[in-house]
């Protein structure tokens, strides 16, 4: 199947240089829309945030913060967890979680948004 366009005119180096930028940040992209896609759930970015503002916290800090119960916060950590963007480390009988380094930086930037109350302005 041939790609057809309803334009009168392509500009074949716009067209050519979007695709050298593309290749560019394609695994970059692929890395974002990942971490974006597993905090893409309310939960999860709440539960993201608040390991951000205090470092750590154990799946009861969270139940008690979120009011919802251990099963359902161990769940978001699991997927969290899985997708490396939050990392466990055991003390004694009680897990403790927090960002990982590579992903706080990632999402630093919308924090601040968030901690700023900037987000409904940029909508």
């Amino acid at each position: 199947m041939k790609n057809t366009c309803l334009r009168v005119f392509a500009d074949i180096n716009q067209i050519k240089a979007c695709k050298e930028k593309i290749s560019h940040i394609d695994e970059s992209a692929e890395h974002l829309a990942n971490s974006l896609s597993l905090a893409g759930n309310g939960v999860r970015l709440k539960i993201l945030f608040l390991l951000q503002e205090e470092g750590r916290l154990c799946p009861c800090d969270l139940s008690d913060i979120l009011g919802m119960n251990i099963s359902a916060i161990s769940q978001h950590l699991r997927k969290l967890k899985d997708g490396k963007i939050i990392v466990s480390k055991k003390t004694g009988q009680t897990i403790f979680y927090s960002m990982s380094a590579e992903y706080a930086n990632i999402f630093k930037p919308i924090f601040k948004l968030i901690t700023d109350n900037k987000i409904l302005e940029l909508i």
